[in-house]
């Protein structure tokens, strides 16, 4: 059949853009499209070009592998090309493989070797008497680029190999990746550097390892594991790949933890449904399993396909990498008041499930990415984590975007939000009233050191606010044994145990009441701190943040969200129903005869009998003193109780004063 000019077109355009992208992906490390979409892209070749043989030219991507290395590198012929593998993206493209493979030999269940494929970048090396003296990248699967200086600097490749029956000459191909925890390590130190970071561990390998300076991939956490040979001369190999492979091991060279010898279809797919469920739980990423046909002479009776063996294949995972178009951005309020913007995306199957919505984590990010709303996006996904949009393909972008603008009002309650300095999280001040942050503003309410209301835990907090029978602190005062005793699994008797506890707790102190309001960032010692300067909560309500700076231990960050808390009518309207509802406590100034240890650090260690702890660190900052949590050389005395451990042992080596508890009572005392 004759092809149409429709159909010679649709495949020139093909190759353009493939060739397009593979020039982004080997040559320069900086693909715009995900995995996903340029196997698409390939797949639709190969079926146009095996529909219309007579088109196939010598130039086709589908005919060669990658593309020609950087002039900036020397070039190395391989002795043996370096192919690449077939993809099989289902299960039944998977059987169709190993049927074709068992009828070209006429062995019913063949024996295959697996291991999981890395998602890294294919080198050669080369050994010479157990020496390591060059290496190189696949390139075009004939010719590579000399990389030898820089694999040098990985660790997990033997400079000298070791064992018995070194031979003169001694290939072996395998993938240089980054491990997960040291990709993460990378783009933190590249942030801290003011540098770019890498949208992935495998872009982050290529990239480190194709540095002109060995010094930039010496610093990279680069990584290596082997897969198989080369060329090798002067020794007889074993008749099976994965006794090659265990041989190998036995020279020094790493080689996959995960591999497997599988006999038949069965025990193939039940070894990628187990690797695939634990794939997330690897230390490094990977694509796909690799099968390969175990018998050495199985392997060269099947042959090689002009760019890839016969005798293997590569079984893909669901793509966690692809391409779709970003329709709106929203923000969502955490429930600490944490803003967050989520990506509004068409949706699109990604990792084996539908996806529409993506995290963006901040504006610095949105930034960072230079996304707008209409931009054609790379999500990604790994296992069960939030997707995430990674990068923006600009060439896509169309004429008419939308800048995304960063949000001045919480989109739930309409309060101020806040930006620490130096920090990238905005934050919602309406943390009384703030639907989002109900349950925890109230759990923070009701906790022991906060207002003490006992029997308030966490999960009938939860289901009181859930019904709408608690919708802000105050409201805890309004509660009925009969409403109480409406919910699930609250007999009577707890019931009425919770509102006596109510009762109980309206009784408190000006410091507790100013840190169960939730202040961000006033915790018990600046609580404290407010209510000995200030005496009363109105001084504090009225204070500016140039009279906050006046306290101790109060900076610039904390008066602000002070002076914003205070200034939201929402927070205000729950504080008036507080004191409505009778919450009261003794406003008065401490006198400053009893700050006598103030500019004194304490800290409290082991057990003592006469007090509890809490009740020695409000003791100690009822005087004025700091009470710390460990020991260092700013620490005026420790104070010991029964057994008070490596607390006191440190306090020795500094110098630091140690009082037992008859002398710690005496300065309470005196």
């Amino acid at each position: 059949m004759r092809a149409s000019q429709k159909v010679t077109d649709r495949i020139k355009r093909l190759r353009e853009e493939l060739n397009y992208h593979n020039i982004r992906y080997y040559t320069f490390d900086d693909p715009e499209i995900p995995d996903s979409e340029y196997d698409r892209l390939f797949r639709e070749l190969q079926d146009l070009e095996a529909q219309y043989p007579e088109l196939v030219t010598t130039d086709s991507p589908t005919q060669r592998i990658g593309s020609s290395p950087l002039e900036s590198f020397s070039e190395i012929e391989h002795g043996v090309p370096m192919l690449s593998l077939a993809n099989a993206m289902n299960e039944d493209e998977f059987r169709s493989f190993a049927r074709r493979v068992s009828e070209l030999t006429g062995v019913k269940d063949i024996e295959f070797a697996a291991e999981p494929k890395l998602d890294g970048l294919a080198v050669s090396i080369r050994y010479e008497d157990g020496k390591l003296v060059q290496a190189a990248t696949r390139g075009d699967g004939n010719t590579g680029e000399d990389i030898t200086q820089n694999v040098r600097t990985i660790h997990t490749v033997p400079l000298r190999l070791t064992g018995k029956g070194i031979p003169p000459i001694l290939e072996v191909r395998g993938e240089v990746f980054i491990s997960s925890a040291g990709f993460e390590e990378l783009n933190k130190k590249m942030i801290s550097n003011g540098g770019k970071t890498f949208a992935n561990p495998r872009n982050a390998a290529a990239g480190s390892l194709r540095q002109l300076d060995p010094k930039i991939t010496a610093e990279r956490p680069l990584e290596m594991i082997c897969y198989g040979i080369g060329v090798v001369n002067g020794a007889k190999l074993p008749a099976f790949y994965s006794e090659i492979i265990d041989w190998l091991q036995g020279l020094g060279i790493r080689i996959s933890p995960e591999r497997a010898v599988l006999n038949g279809l069965d025990q193939c797919t039940a070894y990628y449904r187990d690797i695939a469920e634990r794939r997330e739980s690897l230390p490094y990423e990977i694509d796909g399993v690799v099968y390969k046909v175990n018998s050495i002479a199985m392997q060269e009776e099947l042959g090689f396909i002009s760019r890839a063996p016969r005798w293997a294949i590569a079984y893909k995972f669901p793509a966690q990498e692809v391409m779709t178009v970003l329709l709106a951005v929203e923000f969502q309020v955490g429930r600490t008041g944490a803003i967050t913007p989520v990506a509004r995306l068409e949706p699109v199957a990604v990792g084996g499930v539908i996806v529409s919505n993506a995290t963006l984590h901040n504006m610095d990010e949105i930034r960072r990415l230079g996304v707008r709303i209409g931009d054609t996006v790379i999500i990604r996904r790994a296992g069960d984590v939030i997707p995430k949009v990674v990068r923006v393909i600009v060439s896509r972008r169309p004429d008419k975007t939308k800048v995304i603008r960063t949000p001045s009002r919480c989109p739930v309650c309409k309060s101020e939000l806040q930006k620490e300095e130096g920090l990238s999280i905005l934050r919602c001040s309406g943390g009384l009233y703030c639907e989002a942050q109900r349950k925890e503003a109230i759990k923070h309410f009701a906790a022991r050191k906060a207002m003490n209301i006992e029997g308030l835990g966490d999960k009938l907090i939860g289901q009181m606010v859930d019904v709408g029978l608690v919708n802000n602190p105050a409201d805890l005062y309004s509660l009925t044994q009969s409403k109480l005793s409406d919910l699930d699994r609250m007999g009577d008797k707890s019931a009425a145990n919770i509102i006596e506890a109510l009762q109980k707790s309206k009784q408190t102190t000006l410091q507790k009441f100013i840190y169960a309001l939730g202040i961000r960032e006033v915790g018990e010692a600046t609580a404290l701190s407010l209510a000995t300067h200030f005496g009363t909560l109105d001084a504090i309500i009225k204070a500016d943040e140039e009279s906050l700076l006046e306290v101790p231990d109060i900076g610039p960050v904390v008066a602000k969200n002070i002076v914003t808390f205070f200034r939201q009518k929402h927070n205000m309207d729950v504080i008036d129903s507080l004191i409505n509802k009778e919450v009261r406590w003794a406003e008065q100034t401490i006198a400053l005869s009893n700050t006598r240890l103030k500019g004194l650090t304490f800290v409290i260690t082991g057990t003592l009998s006469a007090l509890s702890r809490d009740e020695a660190r409000e003791a100690l900052q009822s005087l004025g003193a700091r009470v710390a949590g460990s020991v260092s050389a700013r620490t005026s005395y420790l104070v010991a109780g029964d057994k008070p451990g490596s607390k006191k042992d440190k306090a020795e080596k500094l110098g630091v004063s140690i009082l037992d508890e008859k002398q710690f009572m005496k300065v309470l005392e005196n």
